[in-house]
């Protein structure tokens, strides 16, 4: 049966092809058109002649190479700490100069302060999320000591809530929405264009598995992060022929402090566990880890995707481990 088909598919393709031949033709040159501008762009291939990451190269070469970052600049919101620390730090082992970011200054230095004593480059600056003169100042000021951003990292959230939506004021619906999913918009808005007048960037927005999932405890979380998604599909589509990416992580309970209620509950605990094939809950550099691929050069494919990071748990479990 699948010979069949196969044959059934390119004999109706023959077909179609022999009877519009230039529409064949068009089609093969727009492509090939789009490929070479594509190739100028970013210049030589990684395995073509002229680049400098040669055959010769041994292959612990050619993998730095697939996730170097040397003098990128990344800005990361969030940074203080769990997972938008984790991203700081291990971007800065692969050579971007990280700028460090959260409302308390004080908490970004002390990361920073770590980053140095390995040899790395990073500054420590105050940014409130919810507030867009806070935003523009940290972009300035950012453009003002490194000249430019190659790469935002949109990890700070809030969630103020746990409960039924019902439960729920207006006061906490507006801060989970504002801080979560208009801090974000407010932010790629400000950075977007600079990578597209370069022809490079890569924005990287921390979402959740929530995002996926109705909630009854975490409901309006879940929605900004649902939202979130979709953001980094916008954009996707509305920057990517400037060569300017947008992806999302969506981790699944990784133990930070901001999860830690989650964590710190045995019974939550045990559920979580239970319904995740891996049979355990995740660290801050499993996600780290996700968004050093989509910032360098093993992601530059990579656009408008949400890349799920949560031991399988939405891929489904076995009733015997719950049961």
């Amino acid at each position: 049966m699948a010979r069949h088909g196969q044959w059934q598919h390119s004999s109706i393709a023959a077909e179609r092809n022999a009877a519009h031949p230039r529409s064949q033709q068009s089609f093969r040159t727009t492509a090939m058109i789009g490929l070479d501008r594509y190739r100028a762009r970013r210049g030589p291939a990684p395995h073509s002649k002229d680049s400098s990451m040669s055959a010769s190269s041994s292959p612990a070469s050619a993998r730095a190479g697939l996730f170097d970052l040397t003098g990128k600049v990344a800005v990361i919101t969030g940074a203080s700490r769990g997972i938008g620390r984790a991203i700081a730090e291990r971007m800065a082992e692969h050579g971007a100069r990280v700028v460090v970011s959260s409302r308390k200054l004080d908490a970004c230095e002390a990361v920073v302060s770590g980053i140095r004593d390995r040899g790395g480059d990073a500054v420590a600056m105050a940014c409130h999320i919810g507030r867009k003169e806070d935003l523009v100042a940290l972009v300035e000021a950012t453009n003002a000591r490194w000249g430019s951003i190659d790469i935002l990292v949109c990890n700070a959230a809030v969630n103020p809530y746990y409960g039924p939506a019902t439960g729920m004021s207006d006061e906490a619906y507006d801060r989970i929405m504002n801080s979560n999913v208009r801090s974000n918009f407010w932010l790629t808005n400000l950075v977007a264009p600079q990578m597209a007048a370069r022809k490079d960037g890569a924005i990287i927005i921390i979402s959740s598995i929530g995002g996926y999932q109705g909630s009854d405890r975490l409901g309006v979380y879940a929605l900004s992060k649902a939202a979130d998604m979709q953001l980094a599909r916008n954009l996707a589509v509305e920057w990517g022929r400037q060569n300017v990416r947008a992806n999302c992580i969506a981790p699944g309970l990784i133990k930070t402090d901001f999860a830690r209620q989650l964590w710190e509950t045995p019974a939550l605990l045990a559920k979580t566990v239970a319904h995740t094939p891996l049979g355990r809950i995740g660290e801050p550099d499993e996600i780290a880890a996700a968004a050093i691929l989509l910032a360098g050069p093993g992601g530059r494919f990579m656009t408008g995707q949400t890349i799920a990071i949560d031991g399988g748990r939405l891929a489904g479990f076995s009733r015997g481990d719950v049961e």
